[in-house]
């Protein structure tokens, strides 16, 4: 019977997050972590290249040996990512916190899902672990359908909120506003022509809302 899973996005930045193991499998995980802000400390005797040259530059801390009990403590999040099924048990079982454990979400009591990240978009998919292959087949569908101007296009929305926070004090407003520049239509328009046909929609609806507003 498959799990039920909460879905949220977490925020790591300056939390401690532990990862056992320094093989390819722990290097995908500890790029997501940093790309979050945590602070990583990895336990294992041996690193890859990349992870050797995240230790140099200071990006992660390392424990060059195997782990054993209390390696955990204060952690905020933990990932088992080693070879060895039963230190991998050992780990879920010591873990009084979030704890991933890699290929078998049985002993997790969270799963990292499949991920499309755009910029500040970030779109998470998961099967609850029925089957990764179609979470991973169902990303790549969304990869396709939102492209990177997706992320270029909410940083230019970004400045527009702030912009219209800053100068429209009434707040139903604003809200218009809002709502009108992040249209469904707009959102077709950058899925269909690209962000700058996007970007010209959305000044140009501005432009009408300020002339509505100043014939008021």
């Amino acid at each position: 019977m498959s799990r039920k899973y909460y879905p949220a996005f977490i925020n790591l930045k300056g939390k401690k997050c532990v990862v056992v193991g320094g093989g390819n499998v722990a290097e995908r995980k500890i790029a997501s972590l940093l790309r979050a802000g945590a602070s990583v400390e990895v336990i294992s005797p041996t690193l890859t290249v990349f992870l050797e040259k995240k230790r140099l530059k200071g990006e992660i801390a390392h424990v060059k040996r195997r782990y054993k009990s209390g390696d955990l403590k204060d952690a905020f999040l933990v990932i088992a990512a080693t070879s060895n099924k039963e230190i991998n048990k050992r780990i879920s079982e010591e873990a009084l916190c979030l704890v991933n454990v890699v290929d078998m979400p049985e002993l997790a009591n969270f799963i990292v899902p499949a991920v499309v990240q755009r910029g500040h978009l970030t779109i998470a998919i998961t099967t609850s672990g029925t089957s990764p292959a179609i979470a991973k087949a169902i990303r790549k569908e969304l990869e396709l359908l939102y492209s990177k101007d997706v992320g270029q296009f909410l940083s230019f929305l970004e400045k527009i909120r702030k912009k219209t926070a800053r100068e429209i004090l009434n707040k139903q407003i604003r809200s218009c506003i809002l709502r009108e520049v992040a249209s469904e239509e707009v959102l077709a328009k950058l899925r269909g022509m690209g962000y700058k046909a996007a970007k010209d929609e959305v000044l140009y609806r501005q432009s009408m809302i300020k002339r509505r507003l100043d014939n008021v």
